[in-house]
């Protein structure tokens, strides 16, 4: 095959040019305040909304090689983390371009990496002293809070070490917004273990104003449906937005209504976020503002911690946790559901009605229903070519046989419900609808476990495995409802709701009039509860609003001045050769100024400066007022007590909502850090892209023909 040769040109590293191109497009996900981005797919003009590095890289076209390797970093940190890609790309970018000035100053590649690697080790080491135990974070975070004379009194003088009183988790959601409503017990047709969880649901209703004119009081027993298409603003609602309601995650809205004339407006900021203590404190510090995704998060950790019975340290079962998105209905309709919800037909929908709140019997399949599927693992005989495994002597069509066989077997055992883990055979499905049987395909694993715990099902491979110890009992079906009681008709698809007597599962309901936000509402939602899992399980987290970086850029800064000072990095002060000695203080500044752009970039998105160069003077003076300090630890964490490390001398004290102290996991972020690093020293040390393949003449033709020597 024709191979083409590209140098990398160690003075303008085509690679390290390459990440940070890439990583400029995501500048804007810096930060609690992030600007969305409009994905349009040219083939099939549709559009999707995003707010996340991840996102950003399935939606680019990576050709790259250097692009593989980013995607390939960002998406490890997302695996392991679900948080931090933003961070981890922005500084790929600003310490491609620290390295590349590096280059050009004629520095050594060996020199740049050994005092960068050890650079950033320091900096680990050093921010250590910043972390904050999360059974500190109430006293953290509310030291020299005042708390606002509307909710001075009782809820004011509650105490608690963590949300296992579900009245203190009313308490916290009601004054996240005081237009909330309690779902009422009979929410629900079923009763048991969902009753506690009813009573610890709130349904926001403020923020649309279309709600008002088809939703009635909750004490109104009259059906009626919500439509996805038929949700429409009155005309006597007014507004007065600051910003655009379906993408404003502040939560300032403030709707007031009454009987037959219902009128939007918006006041001031909202209450006080913070009212409840424990885990509440710590969920809203981790959502950054993200107040609908803490609120469903506050109700799953409230039942988790009831069913557990355990209070004090907390944790979140994540895989009793899936979600499930709802278009066509205003996201203050967002809930949390025992049980799992799911899309079925309007067949399936029939189906459901007629079960009636009766008990069903459910089985689990660990696999696919088709004829055709066998188990990982299993081995055709050799040199066989398989025409027909069961021929039908009465003839018909392929595969007839194969299904009333299995439905023969589904009705012996009166199986009601069947839940797959993958696929299931269309005609297979259609004969089981006609037998009033339910089957759900693409159930995931920890679904189906939830349901064998629940219900004493045991899963099967395949139904001829099926005896009666495999069937469980206690399921029901129903179709799902709105937090008011509401049933929603979403044209082709309609949300039901699977649950059993004491099931560990809940389905966090996501709804949104717009389908193109739909994804990015769901990765809100994972991140936080990824952010709480993470904190919980490191039992810290690290100050945010740029405290950590700040801290670094000072450590790094007075290693470049002073590089004897004791306690200090080793390599700094033994450095393994003169040369190294010579170029130490070049690197150094370089690596400090990717934390230097860092937070003049995070300054710019939060709006507290109006330009990168009125943000870097800020840093500065904040710079030198923790150098001046015996300690500039104890600077950045009182300056994080009273409302945030990279205030300004004349801001008045943090507003309620827009300017909430934010906290940060510190295992992700240290290891954003050291991934960004990796991938900049990695690029750094190739000297050459080698391009194999059936392109010769394509790149021929191309305008970078002549960096190519062709081999």
């Amino acid at each position: 095959l024709p191979m083409a040769f590209r140098d990398a040109n160690a003075r303008r590293h085509i690679g390290l040019q390459q990440l940070s191109a890439l990583a400029s497009t995501g500048r804007t996900f810096l930060g609690p305040m992030k600007s969305h981005k409009f994905i349009v797919d040219e083939s099939t003009k549709q559009s999707t909304l995003i707010c996340s590095a991840v996102r950003l890289m399935e939606s680019l076209d990576l050709t790259s090689a250097v692009g593989q390797l980013l995607n390939e970093t960002i998406q490890a940190q997302n695996k392991e983390f679900k948080t931090g890609m933003s961070t981890l790309l922005f500084l790929v970018g600003a310490w491609s371009n620290a390295v590349v000035e590096c280059l050009q100053q004629n520095v050594p590649v060996p020199a740049i990496v050994s005092v960068m690697s050890e650079g950033l080790n320091s900096c680990c080491e050093r921010v250590q002293c910043l972390q904050i135990p999360i059974h500190n974070i109430k006293k953290e975070l509310c030291s020299s809070r005042v708390r606002p004379k509307a909710f001075e009194g009782k809820t004011g003088q509650a105490g608690c070490d963590g949300l296992t009183n579900p009245w203190d988790l009313l308490c916290f959601q009601r004054e996240i917004s005081a237009t909330e409503e309690v779902i009422p017990i009979n929410s629900f047709s079923h009763q048991g273990d969902d009753c506690n969880f009813n009573k610890l649901l709130v349904s926001p209703l403020a923020g649309f104003g279309s709600v008002a004119s088809v939703v009635k009081a909750v004490g109104d027993k009259s059906s009626s449906v919500l439509s996805g298409s038929g949700v429409t603003a009155s005309s006597c609602i007014t507004q007065k937005l600051t910003h655009s309601r379906h993408f404003s995650t502040l939560g300032k809205s403030r709707f007031t209504s009454q009987p037959g004339n219902f009128q939007g407006h918006l006041s001031g900021p909202s209450a006080d976020v913070c009212g409840c203590c424990g885990l509440g404190h710590l969920a809203v510090a981790l959502s950054h503002g993200n107040q609908t995704s803490v609120k469903l998060l506050q109700s799953i950790a409230a039942y988790q911690q009831e069913r557990a019975e355990c209070s004090g340290s907390s944790q979140v079962n994540i895989s009793g946790i899936v979600t499930c998105c709802v278009l066509g209905l205003p996201e203050s309709y967002s809930c949390v559901s025992p049980g799992f919800v799911t899309f079925v037909s309007p067949e399936q929908a029939t189906v459901i009605k007629h079960f009636a709140d009766k008990p069903l019997r459910v089985l689990l399949m660990d696999g696919d229903l088709t004829e055709g599927y066998r188990h990982l693992g299993f081995n055709r005989p050799t040199n066989v070519r398989t025409i027909l495994e069961h021929p039908s002597p009465q003839g018909g069509r392929a595969g007839d046989v194969w299904v009333s066989r299995m439905l023969d077997i589904l009705m012996s055992f009166e199986v009601n419900l069947v839940l797959v883990k993958g696929n299931v055979c269309k005609n297979f499905m259609e004969r089981c609808i006609a037998s009033r049987i339910l089957v759900i395909g693409s159930v995931a694993r920890d679904v189906l476990c939830a349901f064998g715990a629940a219900t004493g099902a045991q899963a099967v491979t395949y139904l001829s495995q099926l005896n009666a110890s495999s069937i469980g009992n206690g399921a029901w079906a129903e179709l799902w409802k709105t937090s008011d009681g509401r049933a929603v008709d979403l044209g082709e698809l309609l949300p039901a709701r699977i649950s059993a007597g004491g099931i560990p599962l809940l389905t966090a309901v996501l709804t949104t009039a717009l389908p193109s936000k739909a994804q990015l509402l769901e990765d809100q939602f994972w991140t936080l509860l990824y952010r709480l899992h993470h904190a919980l399980k490191d039992g810290k987290v690290f100050p945010g609003g740029g405290a950590v970086e700040l801290l670094c850029l000072g450590h790094i800064q007075a290693l470049t001045v002073q590089p004897g000072r004791a306690g200090h990095d080793r390599v700094v002060r033994e450095l393994p050769s003169p040369w190294l000695a010579e170029y130490k203080s070049i690197v150094l500044q370089a690596l400090a100024s990717g934390w230097k752009r860092y937070l003049s970039v995070l300054l710019c998105n939060t709006g507290k400066a109006s330009s990168e160069l009125e943000a870097g003077a800020s840093v500065d003076h904040h710079l030198q007022k923790a150098a001046a300090c015996d300690s500039p630890s104890a600077y950045i964490l009182e300056e994080f007590r009273r409302g945030g490390v990279l205030r300004s001398g004349s801001e008045p004290l943090p507003d309620q909502v827009t300017d909430l102290r934010v906290c940060d996991n510190v295992a992700a972020k240290t290891e954003a850090w050291r991934r960004a690093l990796d991938l900049v020293l990695l690029v750094l040390q190739t000297d050459a892209e080698i391009i194999t393949g059936p392109k010769r003449n394509q790149i021929l033709n191309s305008p970078v023909s002549s960096e190519f020597m062709f081999l």
